[in-house]
């Protein structure tokens, strides 16, 4: 009997196919303007584990969907997660200098192609879905708008984005912080598990219990990620640690403290595992990424 492939190499095979697609998708470095192309691509294929592309693909499949045609989405949800890290990096913002082990978008191209190249990706992830996702047109209306809400300012990116600058410095209630995490991180996150299951044609009872997954696994992620920039050095982080602290972020342990933090982020988990197993779908691959996101700040 074959040995059941592991969460870290699903991962990496995930992310070795979502690349394949992408340089599909992706304008080549020499069509004019090169220079926008080269600083899309610059970001996009700087690695990374394709967290949310592979949660689209284990959602989908989980229901009976294919990769192929699973893709378009996976792609289009990693495109914007590379959108909000070029924006989310600027001076403007966070003023990070490294992303993924090396020099931001904007320390190479400078501020203006970086916030250029964010909105291109923004706009060419919605060309992807509108132009090459394949079912049904119910379907693929359900995921641009649900994609289009994740990227937006209601309890989503954009909206998590504001929240997060307007409350640095500032003393703030666990309630804002649970806001902020919810929407500048989970949102994507959780709306990368539904999309995959829309694809799919999940039922409605089903999509609901995926996107209460998907918004536990969201918000562990992110308390994971805070953990993670108090406990670990830049080297392992591919960025700069201690930053969220030097900027007097909002962040569970600065509101909970570490251990504390640490046991929400495996409850969250916990309950994210026990949502999935509950399905009568091939779910175990979803668990399965439901632990590794919390055992990244063990």
């Amino acid at each position: 009997m074959a040995q059941a492939e592991t969460v870290n190499e699903y991962l990496v095979r995930r992310a070795q196919e979502v690349n394949g697609w992408l340089e599909k998708f992706l304008p080549a470095e020499s069509t004019p303007p090169e220079t926008i192309h080269r600083a899309m691509r610059y970001s996009m294929m700087a690695g990374g584990k394709r967290l949310r592309p592979a949660l689209v693909l284990a959602s989908g499949e989980a229901f009976g969907a294919s990769a192929e045609h699973l893709m378009p989405a996976a792609c289009a949800v990693e495109m914007i997660h590379t959108y909000s890290l070029i924006h989310d990096d600027l001076p403007a913002m966070d003023n990070d200098d490294l992303r993924r082990g090396r020099p931001t978008c904007h320390k190479v191209f400078g501020e203006a192609k970086a916030i250029l190249a964010g909105d291109a990706l923004l706009t060419l992830a919605f060309n992807v879905l509108a132009a090459r996702l394949s079912c049904d047109s119910d379907r693929k209306v359900r995921v641009i708008a649900e994609v289009s809400r994740i990227a937006g300012t209601i309890e989503a990116l954009i909206g998590g984005q504001v929240a997060d600058i307007e409350n640095e410095g500032r003393d703030v209630s666990a309630q804002t912080l649970e806001y902020i995490h919810r929407s500048k991180t989970g949102a994507l996150i959780r709306g990368s598990v539904l999309i995959g299951g829309i694809i799919a044609g999940a039922g409605q009872a089903e999509l609901e219990k995926l996107s209460d997954y998907g918004a536990r696994i969201g918000l562990a992620f992110q308390i994971a990620d805070d953990v993670l920039d108090v406990t670990a050095s830049s080297e392992q982080l591919g960025k700069t640690a201690g930053k969220d602290q030097a900027a007097k972020k909002a962040t569970y342990p600065a509101v909970h403290g570490i251990e504390a933090s640490r046991r929400r982020a495996l409850e969250l988990v916990n309950e994210a595992v026990a949502i999935v197993s509950g399905l009568d779908a091939g779910t175990e691959m979803l668990a399965s990424m439901a632990r590794f996101i919390v055992a990244r700040s063990s």
